[in-house]
């Protein structure tokens, strides 16, 4: 026997009161060391002899672990068993256990022993394992409509206590039905760790707006909570409906490629489908199209498609086929003679209401019609009929030939007013020669649209007499005009002018002696006047002798 197993059993046999206080609990972590302190780290009370730790074994008997004195630096480790090995003491007399285990989950008591006490301060220990990660096996992405389909395990390991597995769709919990929802979950414990894993299973009967759903499982633990996802999921079911799509931009012209498709809301989509072309079955693998080449006016109608594994579920389209012919007599170059005539003829056959426009040098014009051809007829005729999508064009060109005709012969003086301009304008086909019979300066011509025009400059010499003369190769036409001198003519206009100042002249003479014939008038008509009036006041005041001398002045006037 020790001296410290002595000094107890001394303690004992006296009479000293063990006192043991209550229970403290401590949670340590799996494979750490368990730091478990005396009396929760108080001091330790005056006149200290040892500190000892022990243990309650399996079948509940007390167990040695180690013993401190005070007078020794050293603890004597008293364990037998796995403990003599993990277990030790600190300068705070806590005891340390190594690589803590679920077999540490048991009591440890501190026995602290001084001179005049025996105290106890037991430990209750209990030791977490975080679990693993959470691990996803028979995971199924793929699901059934309206049918229970695994769509995996969520397995967490290794854990104490045991994880708890829920499930979520979309974020929101999943609750066990039993219909719809069905999760079956198991615990297993590993016979040498004591761990627990946790398995929980779902199974789901998924609808259409499922697809694209996130499953979830979420392991909830004491020390750490984890989530895996699963998905999104895919929900396969069977076509319910089906439709054929005619691919086109507008509408369907004869000679198009037109390519069907053929479509139905299964999932997985099928990937094959029998087309009916005009009553022919044609079968497609891999893929949902077929296209009809250069498609004829006799192809239009009903087209259909439908599956393979259901020919029952089908779908129809009708195709209308747009077709425009046009035939247009004459076309190319026409070339006809002035006071001929000419038949046009223009005939169309449409799908549809086709809208008919001529024209004429690039000029809309109503459908012409010739029964005596001139010049003006002449250009290039075209004539469009169109639908909608659908266009046709044709077109002539006429030329009318005919000898030449002279329209205008003119003359008038030039901007010096020394030369004439003559100007000579004839229509004929082909294009006709212009001469004259006087020669001149400054020539200038031009030809359009069977029209020629020449001009040329001259200075006459007197009156003359100028002929025109148009040549092509189907006749000749001539056209005469009398021109006179330049000089002539200012002449006569002089003389014109100097006749015009002598009227004047003659007109302002007589003019100016009327108004001095006026004005004497007036003058003598007022001295008259006065006299008169001189006359009457004599009358009234003077005396005859004077009278009668007033009345010899007026006389003598």
């Amino acid at each position: 026997m020790d001296s410290a197993a002595f000094l107890l059993l001394v303690l004992v046999s006296a009479g000293t009161l063990v006192r043991v206080k209550g229970t403290a609990s401590l949670t340590a972590l799996y494979g750490e060391t368990i730091v478990l302190p005396c009396n929760g780290g108080a001091p330790v009370p005056n006149g200290l002899m040892f500190i000892k730790w022990k243990y309650e074994k399996d079948d509940g008997s007390p167990g040695d672990l180690l013993i401190k004195q005070t007078r020794s630096d050293q603890a004597t480790v008293q364990a037998t068993d796995d403990y003599a090995r993990r277990v030790s003491i600190n300068e705070k007399f806590s005891l340390l256990i190594t690589q803590a285990s679920l077999k540490d989950q048991r009591t440890f008591t501190c026995m602290v022993v001084s001179i005049d006490s025996l105290m106890e301060y037991p430990v209750s220990v209990v030791v977490y394992k975080k679990p693993s990660s959470v691990q996803i096996m028979d995971k199924n992405e793929v699901l059934q409509k309206d049918k229970l389909t695994t769509v995996g395990t969520c397995v967490v390991a290794d854990a104490n206590p045991a994880a708890t597995v829920t499930w979520s769709k979309n974020g929101q919990p999943l609750e066990d039905n039993q219909k719809s929802v069905v999760i079956s979950s198991s615990l297993k414990l590993d016979p040498g760790t004591g761990l627990s894993t946790t398995s929980s299973t779902l199974q789901y009967a998924a609808t259409k707006q499922d697809a694209g759903a996130v499953f979830a499982c979420v392991s909830t633990h004491k020390l750490i909570n984890n989530q895996s996802a699963l998905g999104p999921s895919s929900v396969h079911y069977p076509s319910e409906n089906i439709s054929l799509q005619i691919l086109s931009q507008g509408p369907i012209i004869e000679g198009d490629n037109v390519t069907l498709k053929c479509r139905a809301d299964g999932n997985p989509p099928p990937s094959s489908f029998f087309f009916y072309i005009k009553g022919t079955k044609t079968r497609v693998e891999n893929s949902d199209n077929y296209t009809v080449t250069a498609i004829s006016r006799e192809a239009a109608g009903e087209y259909k498609c439908s599956l393979v594994d259901n020919e029952k579920m089908e779908a129809s389209e009708n195709i209308v086929v747009s077709y425009l012919d046009l035939s247009l007599s004459p076309s190319g170059k026409v070339v006809k003679s002035v006071g001929e005539t000419l038949s046009v003829n223009m005939e169309t056959s449409s799908s549809g209401d086709a809208k008919v426009l001529w024209m004429k040098d690039g000029k809309t014009v109503s459908r012409p019609e010739f029964s005596n051809l001139t010049f003006a007829d002449a250009g290039d005729y075209s004539c469009e009929v169109s639908m909608s999508g659908l266009t046709r064009r044709q077109s002539f060109q006429l030329v009318v030939e005919g000898a030449p005709v002279i329209t205008s012969l003119t003359a008038h003086h030039d901007a010096d007013g020394k030369h004439q301009v003559l100007i000579c304008e004839a229509e004929g086909v082909p294009k006709p020669s212009v001469q004259w019979s006087i020669n001149g300066t400054h020539e200038k011509s031009s030809y359009t649209n069977g029209r020629a025009i020449h001009k040329i400059t001259v200075t006459p010499k007197g009156n003359m007499t100028v002929t025109c003369n148009a040549i092509n190769t189907l006749g000749r036409a001539d056209r005469t005009i009398n021109i006179s001198s330049v000089f002539k003519e200012e002449m006569e206009g002089r003389e014109s002018s100097e006749d015009q100042v002598q009227i004047r002249v003659i007109v302002g003479v007589v003019a100016g002696l009327m108004i001095a014939g006026i004005i004497t008038a007036g003058l003598i008509y007022c001295l008259y006047m006065k006299k008169r009036r001189g006359s009457f006041k004599t009358k009234e005041m003077g005396t005859s002798e004077e009278s009668k001398n007033l009345k010899d002045n007026n006389q003598a006037v």
